[in-house]
């Protein structure tokens, strides 16, 4: 049966000066920390800044979609959270799946539901994440991995908030917010028709790009000090800090797994360290400093022709990468803007 509970989001008010804040459960107000929103994101850089700015902005409204896009590792699952704990919905359910990992009929019965007898095994009818998320927040993770059927079925929603649970005739309508993301380059994706314009399109409403953390090398710091306390917390351990060599290792890194991957590296730092103080002997699965290191190409004697070399690199880089450019993005150390325009400088050049 549908959820007719009528939904206000916890902090509706009026306009200007007579603008109430949300309280919680327990009566006390709910807003901002001293120090402002969205302090789950470590980071002061001009990257981080900006993306919290937007954020702001973006959960001050409950009702547009959200699309996340950015590389694996960046913190986009983070974002989400947040922007349901510091937005209007704040006190309804948050809702989260994984869309690749599931295949498709499961991953359409895991939104939308089904009835009993709608498929081997159906015996009961179920609920799907958008009924259970009323009034809230869901969080479609890898959204450019979905079939085009169910593409279409999503775009529906988004268009009319309604849809009938998998096997069922009836209209079911919900109020929920929808964030998606990804770190598939969906442009390409719609040039090869693989996933559609007029759904990007929709829930490209309030898009975010999400910095890799090789843009943001000035948070590194930031973020050790925030692992080291967190797993200080987890394992009982009292490590003081990080030596200065250490770190500007830790900084120098390339960092293709971004804040996931330095996450990593300190909790395993933390466990196998037995000083007072995380130095580079624990960071030995971390690679050195390309400065201490050998050439990482040749230069022949006879000189070479670099334009040619950058065009090679680049179309080796999107081979390797099937054409997705935001892979082929990090194989050449770039971030996607930077190599949109080096292809960009690129087709000029040969013209």
């Amino acid at each position: 049966m549908q959820d007719k509970t009528p939904w206000t989001p916890p902090g509706e008010r009026t306009t200007g000066h007579d603008a109430q804040p949300a309280r919680g459960s327990t009566g006390r107000t709910v807003g901002p920390p001293s120090d402002g929103w969205f302090t789950s994101l470590v980071g002061r850089s001009p990257a981080m800044a900006e993306i919290k700015r937007l954020l702001e902005k973006i959960a001050a409204s409950p009702d547009p979609t959200v699309l996340l896009l950015g590389e694996s590792g960046t913190g986009k699952g983070l974002i989400a959270h947040e922007l349901h704990r510091w937005g209007a919905r704040r006190r309804r359910p948050f809702q989260s799946i994984i869309c690749s990992a599931l295949p498709e009929t499961l991953l359409e019965s895991e939104l939308f539901g089904h009835e009993a007898g709608a498929f081997t095994d159906a015996r009961q009818r179920k609920k799907g994440l958008l009924e259970m998320a009323a009034g809230g927040t869901v969080f479609l993770d890898e959204i450019g991995e979905i079939s085009h059927a169910l593409q279409l079925k999503l775009l529906h929603f988004l268009e009319e908030r309604v849809f009938k649970r998998l096997g069922g005739t009836d209209d079911i309508r919900i109020n929920v917010r929808v964030i998606a993301a990804t770190n598939r380059d969906l442009d390409r994706a719609i040039q090869e028709h693989s996933f559609r314009p007029d759904l990007y399109y929709r829930l490209a409403v309030l898009p975010v790009q999400v910095p890799p953390l090789r843009e943001r090398p000035g948070d590194v710091p930031l973020l050790v000090d925030h692992f080291i306390a967190v797993f200080n917390a987890t394992f009982g351990k009292s490590i003081r800090g990080i030596s200065r060599d250490a770190l500007a290792r830790l900084e120098d890194h390339g960092w293709p797994g971004n804040v996931r991957e330095l996450r990593n590296a300190v909790e395993r730092a933390m466990l196998l360290s037995e000083g007072s103080r995380l130095t580079i002997p624990d960071f030995e699965n971390v690679a050195a400093p390309l400065t201490s290191q050998r050439a990482a190409y040749e230069l022949p004697p006879e000189g070479i022709d670099l334009r040619h070399l950058e065009r090679d690199l680049v179309r080796q880089a999107l081979e390797r990468s099937r054409g997705n450019r935001t892979r082929a993005a990090r194989l050449l150390g770039l971030s996607r803007h930077q190599l949109r325009s080096r292809l960009a400088k690129l087709d000029t050049e040969s013209e």
